[in-house]
Parts: structure tokens; C-alpha cells; sequence
């Protein structure tokens, strides 16, 4: 049987990922590129697990940590500048492979690049496997699957409960590498390239009215891939508050910015001073006092909406972790039977990803 190698592990979501393996029963190879980080991580888990010292900057490092029936488990960001070796090794390597980024950029290169390469060996990729997108995925295919054939569009919408629960260095280096690529959606059937933030609408939440702004993610791709009468897939992110209108701003004005000569690898710089990568994120705590709240909402061809599901659980950080850890042990057991870039839906079935992220703190209210 092969093993889970944990990749980025020392990181703040390599971290709380591998104590979320360990309460599944799973003993992961940890990996990354710090010898003396992985064994204090190691002894702060107080389990002895092997650790292996990869580096993307060589990408033969990588390639060394896997073996036929592997699984990869990436947590190495910003996926956009440092997750090709990843999947590429585990390509090479016949090793399954999942990720937990929610970066537009990567999530497209990984279906449009590394699928069909991936179908063809035989090797299933389940990238942004995390709280972006996975959530989501699910809604929506549930309120599709209950909508039947009249369905043609679905929107969803994330939006965070309690006190919020901050953001990991990581995921604020994500962000800014995502702002400084083309954002794209799924309209009248097909990919189309457009800004991040072209759409704000607003959605009640709890009994509030609250604003959330239109994102590129892997629901593009998954739901149109299960769901062939789908014409159009909308999903919204509704964390900002009263910052979605300046939000929205703020990503064209730099849309505009990045096509101008030279601009892009300053703006990249400039952005990169406010946002180091792996620097910590919220504590046990913060985290406990926040919350995820995630609808979908399944339309006919006139607009009329059918049906609605709404899920709620934990942070996303907490979600996240055990998501990764319950979808890492399914592909050791072999649980995934296609190959290529693969929606988690269509991975694990409606009701399998269901129970899934239910193990992993959100469940349908």
C-alpha cells in the first residue's frame, strides 16, 4: 500500500492537516524544504513520522518523494508561482494527487494543462480540495441534482459566521497572486475570460442582507463537467463587508495595471512587501469563535429559482484541514476510480463528498 506524503508541512495549513491526518489513523510522510521545521513538527505531534527535505526550486526533490500508488497532498503556496512541481511529480509518479488552493490561475492550469496529461496516466487530480471550493461544489450539485433537468444555472455564495477568524500568511500571499492574473467565469456554456469582482449581488444570510462579489473557482469547471445542461455557474464570495464595492474597484483598477508593460512584476513586488507567505494564521480559538456559511441557489432558463441549499459549519481554516485529510486517506484506499482533473462531486459522488465534508465540520440546514 502506498502512503500520504504531506507536502508544505511545516506551513500553517501543512500543520493543522497533518493533526488532522493523525485523528483519521493516517501516518503521512511529512515533506518540505526545512530539515530542522519538519522534525520539531514531528516531535511536537509526538508521533514519530518519517520526513523527507523537498524543494520546488529542485524540482527532482519532489519527484523523489513519491512512488506508484502515492498520494500527493500539496500545501505549498502560492500555488500560481510554486504548485507546478507538485502535480508534475506526482504525474511522473503515478501518484494521486490533491492540493488546497483556492487560487484561480492554478485551479485553470491544472484543468486546461495537467488534465488530460493526468487522464492519460491514469492519475486522478483533485486540486482546491480545501474551503475554496469545495463547499460550494457541493451545494451546488445538490441543488442541481434536486432541480432535474429545468435547471440551467446555479449561483453559490460563501460567507463567514461569528467573529471571522482572520487569515494565514499563505492565504494573504495567495490573494495577491490570484489579483495579478485574468479571473474567468462560465456563461451561455462556455469559459470566458473576465475580471475578479465583475458581479456583486447581494444574498440574505441568517436573516440579513449581505453583499458578496463574483469569483473565479474550480465550480467553472466541476459543475459544467457533471452537469452538461448547466449554462451558466456563478459563485460570489461574501467576506468583505462593506469593502465589497471597494473590493470590486480595486481588482479592475488592477486588471488595468498588469497590462501595461512592466507593471506587473512591480505591482508583484509592491504586493508581495504586505504579504510574506507562511507567517502563521488565526489560533485555535479565533478559530473556534468563526464560523462558514455556504448556499447555492439552482435556476431555470427564465431566472426562476428552483431549488436552494444552504450548509453550515466551521472556519475554513478547520474545514479545510480535515477536508484534505478525509479526501487524501479515501484516494490511498482507492476510493477515486477516474483519473485527470476531477470536481470532488464527480471524484466522490454526491453522497460520498457529502458525508465527507460533514467529517469535516459543514453539513446541509
Amino acid at each position: 500500500m502506498g502512503r500520504i506524503v504531506l507536502f508544505g508541512a511545516t506551513g500553517y495549513t501543512g500543520r493543522l492537516t497533518a493533526q488532522a491526518l493523525l485523528d483519521r489513523g493516517a501516518e503521512p510522510l511529512l515533506a518540505g524544504r526545512n530539515e530542522s521545521s519538519l522534525n520539531a513538527l514531528a516531535s511536537e505531534l509526538g508521533v514519530e513520522l518519517e520526513t523527507a527535505v523537498a524543494d520546488v526550486s529542485r524540482p527532482e526533490s519532489v519527484r523523489a518523494l513519491l512512488g506508484e500508488g502515492d498520494v500527493m497532498l500539496s500545501t505549498v503556496g502560492p500555488f500560481t508561482n510554486w504548485g507546478d512541481p507538485a502535480i508534475l511529480a506526482a504525474i511522473e509518479a503515478g501518484a494521486a494527487y490533491l492540493d488546497s488552493t483556492g487560487e484561480p490561475p492554478f485551479i485553470r492550469r491544472v484543468w486546461s494543462r495537467f488534465g488530460p496529461a493526468a487522464a492519460a496516466a491514469g492519475v486522478p487530480l483533485l486540486t482546491a480540495m480545501g474551503y475554496d471550493w469545495v463547499p460550494g461544489n457541493l451545494a451546488a450539485a445538490l441543488a442541481l441534482a434536486e432541480s432535474g433537468p429545468e435547471a440551467t444555472a446555479v449561483e453559490v455564495g460563501y460567507f463567514l459566521t461569528g467573529s471571522g477568524g482572520g487569515t494565514s500568511g499563505g492565504t494573504a500571499a495567495s490573494v495577491v497572486a490570484s489579483m495579478l492574473e485574468p479571473g474567468f467565469g462560465f456563461r451561455d456554456g462556455r469559459l470566458v475570460t473576465e475580471a475578479t469582482g465583475k458581479r456583486v449581488r447581494t444574498f440574505e444570510v441568517r436573516g440579513r442582507r449581505r453583499q458578496a462579489v463574483s469569483a473565479a473557482s474550480s465550480e467553472h469547471f466541476a459543475i459544467p463537467s457533471q452537469f452538461p445542461l448547466v449554462r451558466d455557474v456563478e459563485p460570489f464570495l461574501g467576506w468583505f463587508g462593506a469593502a465589497t464595492r471597494p473590493l470590486q474597484l480595486s481588482a479592475y483598477a488592477l486588471a488595468g495595471l498588469t497590462q501595461v508593460p512592466g507593471a506587473k512584476a512591480g505591482l508583484e513586488r509592491l504586493m508581495g512587501r504586505f504579504a510574506k507567505g507562511s507567517t502563521g494564521g488565526p489560533s485555535e480559538a479565533e478559530r473556534a469563535a468563526s464560523g462558514s456559511h455556504v448556499l447555492a441557489i439552482a435556476h431555470d432558463r427564465s431566472g426562476a429559482a428552483l431549488t436552494e441549499v444552504r450548509l453550515e459549519g466551521v472556519n475554513g481554516y478547520t474545514f479545510t484541514a480535515a477536508m484534505l485529510a478525509w479526501a487524501s486517506i479515501r484516494l490511498l484506499e482507492g476510493g477515486v476510480d477516474r483519473s485527470g482533473a476531477l470536481g470532488p462531486t464527480e471524484a466522490f459522488g454526491i453522497e460520498g463528498l457529502e458525508a465527507g465534508v460533514k467529517d469535516a465540520g459543514i453539513a446541509r440546514i
